[in-house]
């Protein structure tokens, strides 16, 4: 385990978000919320689906999802 601190979640997404601001060049976004929890939830399905070694039920449990919903995402994003 490092010593190095943790750096919140939230402090990462404003870094990322600064990051996409800056990389604009003038360009203006559309549909940014979409964009977002499109670039979001992908990885955070797959890695919670590896925390819990594939178990559906844990992994829709830790998300607070019905393990139904859990599923069309997974589906979704070529997960299942």
């Amino acid at each position: 385990m490092s010593d190095a601190p943790r750096i919140p979640l939230r402090a990462r997404v404003e870094e990322a978000l600064e990051a996409y601001f800056e990389d604009l060049d003038g360009e203006v976004p559309v549909d940014l919320f979409a964009l977002v929890m499109g670039e979001v939830e992908g990885p955070l399905l797959a890695q919670v689906m590896r925390y819990v070694h594939g178990n559906q039920s844990r992994a829709a449990a830790l998300l607070g999802l019905s393990r139904g919903t859990l599923r069309t995402k997974l589906k979704a994003h070529g997960l299942l």
